[in-house]
């Protein structure tokens, strides 16, 4: 089988990495030079168009920022949808709204290609590692055609549900507590700065305590060790699926109090630094407190 990749950033390039590294004849595209330079590289086979990746793809997984932007590639003139054989499986793991899924999957009836809607978590250590978690929601068949290519990069695999839009609503649940999670992690980074207390005591305790966990841990390394660009994980990315969370709770009338916060919490952080990752939240209330939280130390600034 051939697969496509389209969109080759921080997630979309790890989705490649893996599906080579598992013998997988790889078509990629990217609207950036330089991500479709290391693509090739890495041994991929580089397209000069959405077009030529669904005309050599028999699945093909879409890995774009915004659901406007899966929707030209799956739908538009030189779409998916109009370049790749009959049969061919189009997977969608961009986090993008329920509703645009579900406009993808309307857009899609009648003709011989299968959806399956599979947003990821995991961030981009996941997807170089091929350890992604994927929310699936598609037909039998399609999910028993595009097994090999999904256990290529995902080392978990839920079956959320059967219909376009069903796994971007498992996805939005799950960003809402991981926002919250984020969020609480960099509060709590910098009242341990202000208090004076070394970053790698919170690092220890926190991670050995119940409260530690993969979004905990790797958000205080990464602050203890001022990362705050370049790690992978950018603010925006985070930011616009704290929107798409908190737009589906206005529109099933859930109030998402903590969501909320955080959603100011990362407004805050990508206004102030918007080239920064999820961590440069810290630095807006550090700033606020007048100290740093380093790994051996805490700083005060003023």
């Amino acid at each position: 089988m051939s697969v496509g990749v389209v969109g080759l950033g921080d997630m979309g390039s790890g989705l490649a990495k893996n599906l080579i590294a598992n013998g997988f004849t790889t078509w990629g595209r990217d609207l950036l030079p330089h991500r479709n330079d290391a693509f090739t590289k890495m041994g991929g086979q580089l397209a000069t168009s959405t077009a030529e990746v669904g005309q050599n793809a028999q699945a093909v997984f879409v890995m774009v920022m915004k659901g406007a932007e899966a929707h030209e590639v799956i739908l538009g003139p030189q779409g998916l949808a109009n370049t790749m054989a009959p049969g061919g499986i189009i997977l969608l793991t961009s986090t993008v709204k329920p509703a645009e899924a579900r406009a993808i999957g309307e857009g899609l009836e009648g003709r011989d290609l299968h959806l399956i809607d599979s947003p990821v978590s995991g961030g981009f250590p996941g997807a170089q590692a091929g350890t992604l978690t994927m929310m699936a929601a598609g037909t039998n068949a399609a999910m028993t055609q595009a097994a090999p290519v999904m256990e290529a990069v995902s080392a978990n695999i839920h079956r959320v549900g059967t219909a376009p839009g069903e796994g971007q609503t498992v996805k939005a649940c799950l960003q809402s507590l991981i926002g919250a999670q984020f969020s609480a992690t960099f509060e709590a980074a910098a009242l341990a700065a202000k208090a004076g207390v070394p970053g790698q005591v919170i690092l220890d305790v926190f991670s050995t305590s119940s409260a530690g966990c993969g979004v905990v841990n790797n958000a205080l390394e990464k602050i203890i060790d001022r990362q705050f660009e370049g790690t992978g994980s950018h603010i925006n990315t985070m930011h616009k699926d704290l929107t798409i969370s908190m737009a589906l709770g206005e529109e099933l009338g859930v109030p998402l109090h903590t969501a909320a916060s955080a959603m100011q919490i990362f407004h805050a952080g990508r206004t102030r630094y918007p080239d920064g990752d999820n961590w440069t939240c810290t630095q807006v209330i550090e700033d606020i407190v007048g100290a740093e939280l380093h790994r051996s130390h805490a700083k005060a600034t003023r």
